[in-house]
């Protein structure tokens, strides 16, 4: 299901806005047409999950400076 492979990811990205963000952005460059949308999400999810942190993002100390930067 979705929600284990959301869950295993917050293991890499343990900031729930900060892997809405990633994964939408990841979701939109991997697509490829003629496939599900859905498909490409979850193989999204699941890379992310087993993906070391420093590969996936240089993430922010708090989430103030992640905002201001997302703004």
């Amino acid at each position: 299901m979705r929600s284990d492979k959301v869950f295993q990811a917050l293991h890499t990205v343990q900031n729930r806005y900060m892997l809405c963000q990633l994964a939408s952005k990841a979701t939109r460059r991997f697509h490829k047409p003629y496939t599900a949308i859905q498909d490409t999400t979850n193989e999204v999810l699941s890379r992310i999950a087993v993906t070391d942190r420093q590969k996936v993002l240089s993430e922010p100390l708090n989430a103030n400076e992640a905002q201001r930067r997302a703004a």
